[in-house]
């Protein structure tokens, strides 16, 4: 069998468990498989190259950012290969640019073009695992590029699809997916298998489990995941097209505190408008989610939406360059919001799912700013300081256990 294994960052944030994960992977590649792994950067790593580049520039280019933060998966896969080579075992480690991996142009958050497969292949015959960098990508440029948070997760997924493996293992510090943040809900349930498509809701909506970007991939090529922890050895959450057991009405709850509220106020009530102002921010490759529109006065309307908070500074400042072109009388923005949603493929075919979301956070007293549906999800804009009360108010009138 032919193996990929993704740790994240916190299962290999230092010597004791760099040296477990190398254990778990030598315990895979002497049953006679081909191994191949792919990390995070160690700990709290890119953060602190993020810390250390602000204080050099508080806005440095993405091309150079990407330069920097890419040096923290680096030092992973040497270390790691170090430490398999420690234990008897052949191991070689290779950075994106090495395999290669060839990603578009937009620093930051580079998306996979292809992935070339002969070195991996060839290291592999040659009876070595192989170790390879997260998050990370070349350009037409030979630039390194990187995939945005999380990106490690797409590296994994995509190897899996190009090298066509026949397991792809994502490790974390959680033994699974949950119902809901079990730090914020107590009660929240491991989940034995969730669909493609309800991972990606999560994902995109605020689990932190898996990149969507990973959870896209693996249902575009069909590649099965299997979520579980590096810190022991419970069975996880298989993530697949379709699951053995009848879809639950929710399947789990998810928050997003990264999120920011924008308002455009004041533009004219004329065709075109919203199609000017989200073509703009589409340009800039800013990704917008919730959109409300109301009409104002005067034969205008406002326009409010959220992004995430480190694309709201470029959002502002592209809508302020553009105002007499947009017909913007004003723009507002605030960052003390949350996204708050419910997922799961059981709404398709129940009524009252919405109504039965509103009655929880009506009944602790959350208000609610903005709504968005799909066949699967209900989103809700609330108060920051709102979250926990409602994730868990929400989860109890859905998921909890009688």
């Amino acid at each position: 069998m032919l193996i990929v294994k993704k740790f994240g960052g916190s299962s290999v944030a230092d010597a004791e468990r760099i040296n477990n994960v190398a254990e778990r992977c030598i315990e895979d590649y002497r049953k006679g498989n081909q191994v191949v792994v792919v990390l995070s950067a160690m700990g709290k790593t890119t953060d602190a190259l993020i810390n250390n580049a602000q204080t050099i520039n508080p806005n440095p280019p993405k091309r150079e950012l990407d330069m920097l933060l890419a040096t923290g998966e680096q030092t992973s896969v040497a270390l790691m290969a170090m430490a398999m080579a420690a234990k008897g075992v052949s191991a070689i480690s290779l950075n994106a640019f090495q395999v290669a991996m060839h990603t578009t142009s937009a620093y930051g958050n580079a998306r996979f073009k292809r992935i070339d497969s002969e070195r991996i292949l060839n290291e592999l015959d040659s009876g070595r695992i192989v170790i390879v960098t997260g998050f990370q990508g070349v350009n037409r440029r030979d630039d390194v590029t990187t995939l945005g948070r999380g990106g490690s997760d797409t590296t994994a997924v995509a190897l899996a699809a190009a090298l066509r493996a026949d397991a792809c293992e994502i490790y974390t510090d959680v033994e699974g997916v949950y119902t809901a943040d079990p730090r914020i809900v107590p009660h929240a349930r491991k989940m034995k298998e969730i669909t493609y498509d309800e991972m990606l809701e999560l994902a995109t909506l605020g689990a932190k489990v898996l990149h969507n970007r990973s959870v896209e991939l693996a249902k575009k090529y069909g590649v099965q995941l299997v979520v579980r922890s590096s810190l022991n050895r419970e069975e996880g959450t298989i993530v697949r097209e379709v699951t053995s057991m009848e879809s639950m009405l929710v399947s789990g709850v998810a928050v997003d505190k990264n999120a920011a509220r924008i308002a455009v106020l004041g533009v004219k009530n004329e065709p075109g408008i919203a199609f000017r102002i989200f073509d703009l921010l589409a340009q800039r490759n800013i990704n917008v989610d919730v959109i409300l529109q109301s009409i104002g006065r005067d034969d205008t309307k406002d326009i409010s939406f959220t992004v995430d908070q480190e694309q709201a500074k470029e959002a502002v400042q592209a809508l302020k360059e553009n105002k007499e072109r947009l017909t913007i009388q004003q723009i507002k923005e605030e960052k003390n919001v949350a996204k708050l949603s419910v997922v799961g493929a059981g709404m398709q075919s129940n009524a009252g799912v919405a109504a039965k979301m509103f009655e929880a956070l009506y009944d602790v007293g959350v208000n609610i700013r903005m709504i968005a549906t799909s066949e699967i999800r209900i989103t809700v804009l609330i108060d920051l300081e709102d979250v926990d009360v409602a994730m868990r108010a929400v989860h109890d009138k859905f998921i909890h256990e009688k």
